[in-house]
């Protein structure tokens, strides 16, 4: 217990064990944080292949529509 003082044993008492629950749930408030912003980057990384590949697939569909375009273009010389 802290040194005699003119406030009451129980509310030294009662800040003491505040002060060593916050010390002690620190570690795991930090762990806590930690796991989420690893979750968060994670599922922007997921997001962002998500959307590249939507993207691909537009440009390659394009190509594609873009190479069968010119090859009805071409003409072959028979009517």
């Amino acid at each position: 217990m802290a040194n005699p003082t003119s406030v009451n044993s129980q509310i030294t008492d009662a800040v003491t064990q505040a002060n060593v629950e916050a010390l002690g749930a620190a570690p795991a408030v930090a762990m806590g944080n930690l796991y989420q912003a690893t979750a968060q980057a994670l599922a922007n990384a997921a997001h962002n292949a998500t959307v590249a590949q939507q993207q691909m697939n537009v440009a390659a569909q394009a190509a594609t529509t873009a190479g069968v375009a010119l090859l009805y273009a071409i003409q072959t010389g028979k009517k």
